[in-house]
C-alpha cells in the first residue's frame, strides 16, 4: 500500500516542564535490595539515549587510536567486515525464533562494575522466567569502555561509535549533549527494524521481575510503557514513556521512525519522548496504518505511577 506524503505536525511543541511465582514476601525484599542498590547507583550514572545518525557508513567510526569496535561475536577476519555486517550477525544470534531481539544501551558512566548495568543483568537472573531472555539480549555500547565492561559481562555486545563525538561522559538533561545522545536511539532502532527485526527496548534503569510477553498485545505494531496510564490502551492521552517498548518489523513502523526522528527539526530543544507524546495526535500516523497500543503501568510501571502488586509487576522503572 503506498505511504501517503509526510504532512507538517498538527500541533504545537510539548511544554517545556515535562522532562508468579515468588512470594510476596521475598519479592518485596528482592524490590527493597534493588531499590536501595539503584539509589545508590544511579546519582553516578548518566542520562542517556541513542540512535544513529543518518549517514550509517560516514558516522560508525571511533576518533581514538584503538582498533575498530566490533560485536562480542566476533571471527576471525572480522576487522574487514563493515559495522552494518558485525550488527547484522550479532542480531542474527542473539534473536528468537521469530526474529525478535532485546536491546539496551550502555555508556561508561553506567558500566563500571557493580553499577546499572549490573545491577540491569542481575534482575534477569533473580526475575520470574526472565533469566533465560538474557541470551537474547544485546548492549549497544557508545563508547569504547563500555564496550570493554560489556564483553565482560555478557555474551551479545555491538560498539556502534560515532566520529568526533565522546558520549563516555555524563549529559546532563535538557543539554545539547544530552539531546544528541537520546536522539541518536530512534534512528538507530530503526536499522534494526530495516533489518528485519523485532525488538524489545529497555533503559538499563528498568529491572526486571517477569517475563513479559503474556501482557503485550498480539498483532499491534508498536507498544510503549507510560508515566502515566489512563486506564484504556488506546487513548492517546496515555503518557508515553520512551525506556520501555515493544516494536515489529513493518513498513508502517519504519516510516514512523523515520518521521519521529525528522520530527527533532520541528521539536527543537526536546528530546525523543517528548516528540512522541507531541506527534501520536499527527494525522501521519493515522494514515500509514499504524497501530499504537499503551502498555499498562499495573505491569510496566516507573517511579512515576509504581504497579502496586509486585506479584503482578514486570518490569519496573527506577526513574520518572
Amino acid at each position: 500500500m503506498a505511504m501517503p506524503p509526510r504532512k507538517a505536525l498538527m500541533m504545537s511543541a510539548p511544554s517545556a516542564g515535562r522532562p508468579s511465582g515468588l512470594p510476596r514476601h521475598a519479592l518485596w525484599r528482592s524490590a527493597a535490595a534493588l531499590v536501595l542498590a539503584t539509589l545508590v547507583a544511579l546519582p553516578f550514572a548518566v542520562l542517556y539515549r541513542a540512535a544513529v545518525s543518518p549517514s550509517l557508513g560516514a558516522s560508525w567510526r571511533w576518533q581514538t587510536s584503538l582498533p575498530s569496535a566490533v560485536s562480542s561475536e566476533e571471527e576471525e577476519g572480522d576487522d574487514l567486515d563493515t559495522e552494518d555486517l558485525k550488527l547484522e550477525r550479532v542480531l542474527k544470534k542473539a534473536s528468537m525464533g521469530d526474529n525478535t531481539v532485546m536491546l539496551t544501551t550502555l555508556n561508561a558512566a553506567w558500566a563500571s562494575p557493580g553499577s546499572v548495568i549490573d545491577l540491569f543483568i542481575d534482575s534477569f537472573h533473580s526475575g520470574v522466567r526472565t533469566s533465560l531472555l538474557l541470551k537474547h539480549l544485546v548492549i549497544v555500547a557508545f563508547d569504547w569502555n563500555a564496550y570493554e565492561q560489556c564483553v565482560k559481562i555478557h555474551s551479545y555486545c555491538f560498539a556502534l561509535g560515532t566520529e568526533g563525538v565522546d558520549f563516555s561522559e555524563e549529559k546532563r538533561f535538557l543539554t545539547s549533549g544530552y539531546l544528541e545522545m537520546m536522539w541518536r536511539r530512534p534512528d538507530f532502532l530503526r536499522l534494526v527494524l530495516e533489518k528485519g527485526y523485532n525488538f524489545i527496548f529497555s533503559d538499563a534503569d528498568i529491572m526486571w521481575f517477569r517475563n513479559p510477553f503474556p501482557h503485550f498485545y498480539p498483532d499491534v505494531d508498536f507498544q510503549i510503557a507510560c508515566d502515566h496510564y489512563v486506564g484504556n490502551a488506546t487513548d492517546l492521552r496515555n503518557i508515553a514513556n520512551g525506556g520501555f517498548s515493544y516494536v515489529k518489523s513493518n513498513e508502517r513502523n519504519i516510516e514512523f521512525y523515520s518521521f519521529w526522528y525528522s520530527s527533532r527539526l520541528r521539536y527543537p530543544g526536546y528530546h525523543d519522548q517528548d516528540v512522541f507524546n507531541a506527534i501520536k495526535h499527527d494525522p501521519y500516523i493515522v494514515g500509514i496504518g499504524l497501530t499504537i497500543k499503551f502498555l499498562s503501568t499495573k505491569y510496566f510501571g516507573g517511579f512515576c505511577e509504581p504497579s502496586r502488586d509486585l506479584n503482578e509487576v514486570c518490569s519496573l522503572h527506577y526513574a520518572c
